[in-house]
Formats: structure tokens, C-alpha cells, sequence
């Protein structure tokens, strides 16, 4: 009759170093992703109002950007930047996440992933309108007009924290690193191409998609945190009596 309650506070007690472990490595992963994110963000910040640093190859990208048009790139990075405006990456957040909630039955995750995708488009409004940068010439622009301020870029910065933290949610739960590689190798990838089609369409100087990396890098982070925090209430320890 012993056997049964001992086994039992076995299961109980066993795993509660594993799982400390695990949430303070999230903590650590999150604190190192968002000091590197804010770190980006504000050196880029001081390159533009001092025009120093990165910002000093801002016109020199511009000027090879377009140059190296082409009619193939330029229909492949039109389309990519289309389907990953702010509006459409917000209602692909949005849409992804009530999916998530309905076919799942879970609401954390999703909200997770909704809240960061509101985040992301609050920074991006409340920064451009506080730096006011202008975008590069008019005469440059592919698609059309665009009067719209330039840092950051919020194409960028919405594709980035969809991405990222998508597959932190996907992959922080099946533990194979091979997932984790390929989830996390697409999303890098997403984020680069995202970049790039902006500054070849003539829309954003470097400086402003590498600050949204940047903000991006510091949302995924404190996604990660809140998750590290709900992580170790959904997975209480018990000590032992």
C-alpha cells in the first residue's frame, strides 16, 4: 500500500528541476533577444539623426537596389511585398490565431501571438510618427505613391514578429531541434526577403529595416517572456512533504 502514494510524489517531485531549467533558460533567451533587439534598434536610431555609422551606406544600398532591378525580381518582390503589408500581416495574425483558438481548443498560444502582432503595429505607428524620417526619392518607388514615413519599416517589422514568434509557439512545444532549425531558418529567411524587397522597391533606406529587425528582435523577446511566465504557473512544482 505504500508503493502507490510513493510513486506518486516520485512523478510529483521528479521533474521539478527539468522544469526550473527550462524556465529560466526562456528567461535568459528572452532577456538576451530583447537587450540585442533594443541594442540594434537605438544604434540604427543614432545613425539617422546623426548620419553616422550605417546610415552612411543608406544612400550607396538605395543606388544598388535599383540598379539591379529586373522585370522577374521586381514582379517576385512586388508580390512578396503585397501579401506582407501591416494590414495584411495584422489580419493574417489575427486570423491565424482565432483558427488557432477554435480548432485547438486553446486560447494562450493564439493570444500570444495576437498580442505581439498589435504590438508590432502600435511601435511601428507611435516610432515613425517620433522620428519622422522621410522615405528615399519619390522618383524610386515601383508601386506607386507612398507618403507614409520611413523608420522603420513596417513591412519588415510585421513579417519579422509574425515569423518569429509563430515558431517560438510551434516548436517550444515538440522539443526536436530539428524543427526548431528549419522553423527558425524560414522565419529568418521571411524576415530577410521581407527586408530586402522593401529597399529594392525603393520604399525604405537600410537603416529602416535593419531597426525593425531590431524592434522585432525586442517583441519576440517579450513574447518569449510572458510565455516563460505562464510556463511556470501551467507547470506548478510541488515540493516534497
Amino acid at each position: 500500500m505504500l508503493s502507490v502514494p510513493s510513486a506518486r510524489l516520485s512523478l510529483r517531485t521528479r521533474p521539478a528541476p527539468a522544469l526550473r531549467l527550462r524556465q529560466r533558460l526562456l528567461f535568459l533567451w528572452a532577456g538576451a533577444l530583447f537587450v540585442a533587439g533594443d541594442a540594434v534598434f537605438w544604434l540604427m536610431f543614432a545613425a539617422v539623426l546623426s548620419s553616422s555609422g550605417l546610415a552612411t551606406l543608406d544612400g550607396a544600398v538605395h543606388s544598388f537596389t535599383v540598379d539591379s532591378r529586373s522585370s522577374l525580381a521586381t514582379g517576385l518582390l512586388a508580390a512578396v511585398s503585397a501579401v506582407t503589408s501591416p494590414t495584411v500581416m495584422a489580419a493574417v495574425g489575427g486570423l491565424v490565431g482565432v483558427v488557432w483558438a477554435v480548432w485547438k481548443k486553446e486560447l494562450w498560444r493564439p493570444a500570444v501571438l495576437i498580442g505581439a502582432m498589435v504590438l508590432s503595429v502600435v511601435l511601428a505607428a507611435v516610432i515613425k510618427l517620433e522620428v519622422s524620417r522621410s522615405r528615399p526619392p519619390s522618383s524610386d518607388f515601383l508601386l506607386g505613391p507612398d507618403d507614409a514615413l520611413s523608420f522603420p519599416s513596417g513591412h519588415t517589422l510585421g513579417a519579422a514578429v509574425f515569423a518569429l514568434v509563430l515558431s517560438y509557439l510551434l516548436v517550444s512545444r515538440a522539443r526536436t531541434r530539428t524543427t526548431a532549425v528549419v522553423a527558425y531558418s524560414a522565419a529568418a529567411l521571411l524576415t530577410l526577403l521581407v527586408a530586402y524587397s522593401r529597399l529594392y522597391l525603393g520604399y525604405h533606406w537600410l537603416t529602416d529595416v535593419v531597426a525593425s529587425i531590431g524592434v522585432a528582435l525586442g517583441v519576440f523577446g517579450l513574447a518569449v517572456f510572458v510565455d516563460a511566465v505562464r510556463y511556470g504557473r501551467a507547470n506548478p512544482v510541488t515540493p516534497p512533504d
